[in-house]
């Protein structure tokens, strides 16, 4: 019984580390943003805008 408590509270520790490991990772990374003047939507929206 006790061998089947160490591993479950091993498995627990190991998958609360990959959770902490992997949520740091995505915080650190750097997300980019298209300029304003590449988007094919806006520019869809300004005509629709100046055809009214």
């Amino acid at each position: 019984m006790y061998t089947v408590m160490v591993v479950s509270i091993i498995i627990v520790i190991i998958v609360l580390l990959l959770a902490v490991i992997t949520t740091s990772k995505a915080y650190s990374y750097k997300h980019t943003v298209d300029p304003i003047d590449d988007n094919p939507y806006i520019s869809q929206e300004e005509d629709e805008k100046n055809k009214s």
